[in-house]
């Protein structure tokens, strides 16, 4: 058995010889033998110094808690006399006796409580925390008061992890579930009970004063209620600190119960509310709940608010939730975007409205809102105001999402938005900044020819020794600019850009991304006839019908070789050495019913133009679209056959097979025409089989 001796009295000047006597006296436990060994103690007491370590641990411990003096004193909690330590057994016999008693007992113990110097010495009266237990389990929906200052005790306790357990003991959190609960059904009730009042209009002054003073009575209420409120959601937030224990709340549905509680109006318990809900939306089934819950709505009356800490949290709670599509689509839909903008302005918010913005710019639906607020217009000057410094990532992100928009880009390019893009990016090689570039370059319109002023700074760039991402954005930029009055002959010459395109041809030379930005580049270049004749003299034609084997399997780099065979078909000199020098034809055939869409699309526009040019490879062309509409027709024919029991489509005697002619698809055996391959091509080159 072993009993513990709280020394109070213990300080500096204490005189221990004297001290030791009196333990020695008091405690019937110890002999007086044991004196000399007593007064030791109390010496080692009395000396003994907070190690730094220890000392550090608890400061840093403080700092990381919610600590008690967070939640100020409420109405009704406060009493005019002071409580001492020392006279906890008459305010336990307070909890024993009426209501008035319990409210004063229980509120002389919530002073002790509130200094934490005094919770280990609470939490050893067993009797006194009992007691505190029975009357809240027991009396909780007679007295709000009572209720509220017994919760605010036990509060104090989860404001320390140490103690939790305890709390857990009694099953208060268990008891705050239930009081909230309670609570807000109550709080519909009151609500309810004051619609009704007010639904018919007040016609005499005796109705207008029942009105006035029904709603005086429902305010204060309500003002009681949400200090319950407060202190309960602030201690299951506190022993939230255990996910066993968050897990237990939410199968109690908690996150309902503070999604309800979000319609309130008093910004202390909202704070309270909102960093609830922060902290269990790192949990997908808590997301999910959310969600169902129409949480986004409610949360977007809250921004802007004059309550900085409320408008922080709401953000940042917003933030996690934005994570997911459904819930990002809700943000746009309830107008989050033009609020959210205006919040950039802001510097406590700036960086948490634009990543909630970001996220939102990630679907190409949302993209054209940002064109009906004043976004763009703020995002190009925090770029103009970087300088040379290194822009941040929130910032460039989100321009380059936004840029992929065709409106936006416009809007990128005012003034002389592109000029001091391409200056800073230039200077600093921002490849992140280029990328914005390039997303411009891609639209067609008034932005396009903007860039003629800096097609020779592109080039450049892509013969210089740079990083293989920075020559990427560089050369990508440059393959969208399908402008028809730029010379791209005199620039390739100038800059001597063949023999790179054609080195980087190589399935082995550079990463996948650059190798088909190579590509793109050269489809672009093709369109220019003297260009076309360039790149083909320079055996560029082969080195892609090489590139097509090594990547037959990436649709991607399939599409783009093809389309630029499309492209260097129209002109005569290129057009001869693909039919003649080349297997191109040959891939385009196989190619043709590709289940890729666009590449079977590409591949029938090129071999049409090569058909309509060369006889030989014309009737090949038909040939093999003649084998492949028949395979069809014979295939579906096969899948329709029905039971041998059931009727046939045509009688015996009348039943043939259909077969295509010289003449038109007529009946016969099976044979065809010699000059069937000829005759079947119509006007648009293709062919198709109906019936």
């Amino acid at each position: 058995m072993k009993r513990e001796i709280r020394v109070k009295s213990l300080s500096p000047t204490t005189d221990v010889a004297a001290l030791a006597r009196k333990v020695v006296e008091e405690c019937k436990l110890i002999p007086a033998s044991r004196l000399p060994q007593v007064e030791q103690l109390l010496y080692y007491l009395q000396n003994r110094k907070s190690s730094p370590v220890e000392a550090k641990g608890v400061e840093k411990k403080e700092k990381k808690t919610v600590k008690p003096k967070d939640l100020t004193p409420f109405e009704g909690t406060e009493l005019n006399e002071e409580a001492s330590i020392t006279k906890m057994d008459e305010y336990v016999e307070l909890l024993y006796e009426g209501l008035p008693e319990k409210i004063r007992g229980s509120g002389l113990i919530l002073q002790l409580a509130r200094n934490p110097d005094n919770l280990e010495e609470l939490l050893y009266n067993e009797a006194a925390l009992g007691a505190l237990a029975r009357v809240l389990r027991e009396d909780w929906k007679q007295s709000v008061e009572l209720a509220t200052i017994i919760i605010y005790i036990f509060f104090c306790f989860s404001s320390f992890s140490q103690f939790h357990a305890a709390v857990s003991h009694y099953k208060i959190g268990a008891l705050c579930m239930s009081v909230v609960e309670h609570e807000l059904k109550r709080h519909d009730m009151w609500r309810e009970e004051l619609r009704k009042k007010n639904k018919s209009a007040p016609e005499n002054g005796s109705l207008r004063r029942d009105q006035d003073k029904t709603l005086r009575k429902y305010q204060a209420l309500l003002a009681k209620q949400e200090q319950l409120l407060r202190v309960s959601l602030y201690l299951l937030l506190n022993l939230a600190e255990d996910t066993r224990t968050e897990l237990k709340m939410r199968n109690k549905n908690i996150v309902g119960l503070l999604v309800k509680v979000l319609d309130r109006d008093d910004e202390e318990l909202l704070v309270l509310v909102v960093s609830f809900l922060k902290k269990l939306s790192i949990f997908l089934e808590n997301k999910n709940d959310m969600a169902e819950l129409d949480t986004v709505e409610r949360l977007a009356r809250l921004i802007p608010c004059e309550h900085d800490d409320l408008l922080n949290l709401t953000l940042r709670l917003l933030l996690n939730l934005s994570f997911d599509s459904g819930l990002r689509a809700k943000m746009v839909e309830v107008g989050l975007v033009p609020k959210l903008t205006a919040l950039l302005g802001d510097e406590n918010n700036r960086q948490v409205a634009m990543r909630l913005l970001y996220h939102i710019s990630m679907d190409d639906r949302f993209r054209g809102m940002f064109v009906y607020t004043d976004c763009i217009p703020q995002l190009m000057q925090m770029l103009y105001d970087h300088g040379e410094e290194e822009i941040d990532v929130e910032l460039i992100s989100i321009c380059i999402n936004l840029s992929a928009n065709k409106k936006n880009a416009q809007l990128m390019c005012e003034g002389n938005g592109l000029k001091m893009l391409m200056k800073r990016a230039l200077k600093t090689k921002d490849c992140l900044l280029m990328k914005m570039i390039r997303n411009i370059s891609q639209h067609d319109g008034p932005t396009k020819p903007l860039f003629i002023d800096y097609v020779g700074d592109l080039a450049a760039e892509i013969r210089a020794v740079e990083g293989e991402v920075w020559i990427l954005e560089c050369l990508g930029t440059l393959a969208n600019l399908t402008i028809p009055d730029l010379d791209w002959e005199l620039l390739l010459k100038e800059y001597n850009l063949v023999p790179f395109l054609k080195d980087n041809l190589k399935p082995d030379s550079a990463e996948d991304d650059l190798i088909l930005e190579v590509v793109i580049m050269i489809g672009t270049v093709s369109m220019d006839d003297a260009c076309a004749v360039m790149l083909a003299k320079s055996g560029i034609i082969p080195a892609l019908i090489e590139l097509l084997n090594a990547r037959q399997e990436d649709d991607e780099f399939v599409c783009q070789i093809v389309y630029v065979f499309y492209q260097m078909v129209f002109h005569q000199a290129t057009r001869d050495v693909i039919i003649k020098d080349t297997q191109a034809p040959a891939y385009l055939i196989d190619l043709m019913h590709d289940k890729n869409t666009e590449i079977r699309k590409v591949c029938d526009n090129t071999l049409d133009i090569i058909a309509e040019y060369d006889e030989e490879w014309g009737r090949k062309i038909q040939s093999e679209k003649f084998r492949f509409h028949n395979n069809q027709w014979l295939d579906m024919v096969e899948s329709r056959q029905v039971d041998e029991s059931e009727p046939y489509l045509y009688d015996n005697d009348e039943r043939t097979d259909l077969f295509y002619s010289a003449d038109g698809i007529t009946p016969g055996d099976g044979s065809v025409s010699p000059d069937f391959f000829g005759d079947l091509q119509s006007q648009n080159g293709d062919s198709h089989l109906t019936g």
